[in-house]
């Protein structure tokens, strides 16, 4: 299993999310970083963590996504490669055309930082198969531009394909239709707000967010 974290200027997540990687699969991850042009050769699984990328200069995320290492990313994950991108890394996707959507400044203008009740409104995705449909999990989320946003036509076909991963349980951000959590068409990319990689041990507070790593790497580890 060769599992891949991308640090961009301003990442700050990124050693949490390679620690749940290993944690969860027993191996190391590969440390990538956003000027490079390639990605390792025979990639199974590739993150991009949380942060402030390029300190969130224009729009959260939106310089990252021109990174060389972009490229690559959205090549792979057209070739069917998971890719998970967790609060800046949700953001990035959006802005690299990867997921629909945007991230807005959230709705009461403040940085939001504690642990939410998350729904699992999809648990038949490659990521959220270690949950039940509608269990509530607790995250942690730590975030000023969290609040989902897009079009009416993209929300409906969101839902109406399945495609929301998960859903606030609660008021956090001014998320519309409180959407935590989006998967792209082919159910190989999920883009989400709140962090799994920072509550996947008994430490943490709780271990909700490791259900979603084996999810996610179980038919990887060994191979």
């Amino acid at each position: 299993m060769r599992a891949a974290v991308v640090t961009f200027p301003g990442s700050n997540c990124d050693r949490d999310m390679a620690v749940a990687l290993e944690e969860v699969s027993g191996i190391p991850a590969i440390r990538v970083w956003h000027g490079d042009a390639e990605l390792p050769e025979r990639l199974d699984f590739i993150a991009l963590p949380g942060g402030f990328s390029y300190g969130d200069y224009l729009r959260c995320g939106s310089m990252a996504a021109r990174s060389p290492i972009m490229r690559a990313v959205i090549a792979a994950a057209e070739r069917g490669v998971p890719v998970l991108g967790v609060c800046n890394g949700f953001q990035v996707l959006t802005e690299s055309g990867l997921l629909p959507g945007a991230l807005m400044r959230n709705a009461q203008l403040t940085f939001t930082c504690r642990t939410v009740p998350l729904v699992v409104e999809n648990n038949q995705s490659l990521f959220t198969s270690g949950y039940d449909a509608g269990q509530v999990i607790g995250l942690p989320v730590a975030h000023h531009d969290g609040n989902y946003f897009a079009d009416s036509e993209t929300l409906d076909r969101l839902e109406g394909e399945g495609r929301v991963a998960f859903r606030y349980g609660e008021e956090v951000n001014g998320s519309q239709r409180s959407i935590a959590g989006v998967l792209n068409e082919a159910g190989n990319v999920l883009g989400m707000m709140p962090h799994p990689e920072r509550a996947i041990e008994a430490a943490h507070g709780n271990r909700d967010g490791r259900a979603l790593f084996e999810a996610a790497l179980k038919d990887l580890v060994g191979a």
